[in-house]
C-alpha cells in the first residue's frame, strides 16, 4: 500500500479499500468519485491523472499528503499551524520538486503533471483580479536566453513553474489588455518549454506543449510568436525522422510570418530548407535556404538577439550546417560549422555538441566513414550524460545507421554501436 500510494497507483489503493470493508459507495461519497468510476479504476480500466483528484482522494480517505507526494493535508493532526506561505514559497516549492522529479527521469509522475497542468491550460484559455504583467514579461525574457550551461531538465522545471504562475490568473476575469499579455506569456514560456522537451528527446510532450503555446500565441492575436512556435514545432518530426511532415509545419509556419524580415521569417524558411533537404528535394530545399539567407541578412538589429525568440547569425550557421550536410554539400557545411563555433558561447554544449555531429557526417559523406565513427564517438564521451540523449543521441544514430554493412563490424563502427546501446 505504501508503494501504491507513493506511484499513486490508485486501481491498488481501491481494491485494499474494498477488501478492508469500504464499499464503492463509501469510498465516492468520501472522494467525490463515482462508484463505477472507482470501480473501473479498481479494475485497472480507468486511470486518475488530474492533480485535483487525487487531492480530493487523499482528503477523503485521510491519506497523509507525504504519503502520496503531498503537502501536508489541513486536517493532519501533526502538520505545522502555520501562515499560508506566500505565492514565491510555493512557486519555490513546486520548482524544487519538479527539478528533482525531471532530474530522475520524465518518468510517468513528472508526466503526468505536465498533462494535468496542461489540461488547466487549455480550460484557462476557453474561459475569461490584476496580474503583475511586468514581472511575469520580465521572466520570460530571462528564460529566454536559452541553458546558459544549466541541465535541461532543471532549466524545464523553472519554464513549467512559471508557467504554472501564469494559469491560475487566467481563470480569473482580466482586463482585455492584460489577458491579451497573459495569453501571449503562456505562448512563450508554453514554446521554450516545448523546445527543452524537444532536446530531451520527447517527441509527444513536445507535440503536446507546442499545441497549447500555439493557441495561447493564437488568441494573443502575435503572429510572429505563433510563426515561431509552429517552425520550432516542425522541428520535432524534422529531427526525428519525417521531414516531410516537418516541412509542411515549416511552409505553414512561412505562411503566417509573412514576407517582412523578422526572426520568425527566417527560422521558418531554414527549417523549411532543411526539411527539405531531409527528404531529398533539392530544388525547394535551396530554394527555401536562399530565402534564409535573405531574411537572416535584412533583420533588423532587434531581431538578431541571441535568444530563443532572436535569429542571431551563430544560430542561422547551425541550421545551415544542418541542411548542408544533409545536401552533401560538405564544403559549405563545414563553412558554416566553422562560423558557428567561432560564435558559439563556452557554456552553449548542445549547440557545440550537434555541430561537431554534423562534421562526423560530412567525413562520412566525403568517404572516410570509420574516421566519422571515432568522432561521433568522441563528440558522445566528451559531453555530460544528461546531453547523450534525445537529439544528440537521435543524430547520432542517424549517421550509425548510414553506415555500410561492411564496415559495421570494424572496431570505430563497433564503438560507435556501443556508446550509443549504453
Amino acid at each position: 500500500m505504501v508503494q501504491a500510494l507513493r506511484a499513486r497507483t490508485f486501481s491498488t489503493v481501491f481494491a485494499a479499500a474494498k477488501k478492508a470493508g469500504l464499499s464503492w459507495n463509501a469510498i465516492a461519497a468520501a472522494t467525490g468519485l463515482k462508484a463505477d468510476r472507482i470501480s473501473l479504476i479498481a479494475r485497472g480500466e480507468a486511470q486518475i491523472t488530474a492533480f485535483d483528484t487525487v487531492e480530493r482522494i487523499a482528503d477523503g480517505l485521510r491519506i497523509p499528503g507525504a504519503m502520496m507526494g503531498l503537502a501536508a493535508r489541513s486536517w493532519e493532526s501533526d502538520a505545522p499551524v502555520t501562515p499560508r506561505p506566500a505565492m514565491e514559497d510555493e512557486s519555490m516549492h513546486r520548482r524544487n520538486l519538479l527539478r528533482s522529479a525531471l532530474a530522475a527521469g520524465l518518468t510517468a509522475a513528472p508526466l503526468t503533471e505536465l498533462t494535468d497542468l496542461l489540461g488547466k491550460a487549455d480550460n484557462a484559455l476557453a474561459g475569461a483580479g490584476p496580474a503583475d504583467i511586468a514581472r511575469l514579461e520580465a521572466t520570460t525574457e530571462q528564460h529566454s536566453y536559452g541553458y546558459g550551461g544549466r541541465a535541461p531538465t532543471d532549466v524545464l522545471a523553472d519554464l513549467i513553474a512559471d508557467f504554472s504562475d501564469v494559469v491560475p490568473l487566467l481563470q480569473r476575469p482580466q482586463p482585455a489588455a492584460a489577458r491579451t499579455a497573459l495569453t501571449r506569456i503562456m505562448g512563450q514560456l508554453g514554446g521554450m518549454a516545448a523546445v527543452v522537451l524537444h532536446d530531451l528527446g520527447s517527441q509527444r510532450e513536445a507535440n503536446a506543449w507546442f499545441a497549447t503555446a500555439a493557441r495561447s500565441a493564437q488568441e494573443s492575436g502575435d503572429r510572429q510568436l505563433h510563426a515561431w512556435i509552429l517552425a520550432r514545432k516542425a522541428m520535432v518530426p524534422l529531427n526525428f525522422g519525417a521531414p516531410e511532415a516537418a516541412a509542411a509545419f515549416a511552409e505553414q509556419a512561412r505562411h503566417i510570418a509573412g514576407a517582412t524580415p523578422t526572426a520568425a521569417a527566417a527560422l521558418a524558411a531554414a527549417v523549411t530548407g532543411r526539411a527539405y533537404a531531409l527528404s531529398g528535394r533539392r530544388e525547394e530545399a535551396t530554394a527555401a535556404l536562399r530565402d534564409a539567407d535573405r531574411l537572416a541578412d535584412t533583420l533588423p538589429e532587434d531581431q538578431r538577439a541571441d535568444t530563443w525568440f532572436g535569429h542571431c547569425e551563430q544560430k542561422h550557421h547551425v541550421h545551415l550546417s544542418h541542411a548542408m550536410t544533409a545536401l552533401g554539400e560538405t564544403r559549405r557545411a563545414r563553412e558554416s560549422q566553422a562560423h558557428a563555433l567561432a560564435l558559439s558561447a563556452p557554456t552553449s554544449t548542445l549547440t557545440r555538441t550537434l555541430l561537431r555531429l554534423d562534421a562526423a557526417t560530412c567525413q562520412h559523406r566525403d568517404g572516410h566513414t570509420l574516421d566519422a565513427c571515432q568522432a561521433a564517438v568522441a563528440t558522445l564521451v566528451d559531453i555530460p550524460v544528461r546531453y547523450q540523449t534525445g537529439l544528440t543521441r537521435r543524430r547520432a544514430v542517424d549517421l550509425y545507421r548510414s553506415v555500410p554493412a561492411n564496415l559495421r563490424s570494424a572496431p570505430a563502427a563497433r564503438w560507435l554501436a556501443e556508446v550509443l546501446a549504453v
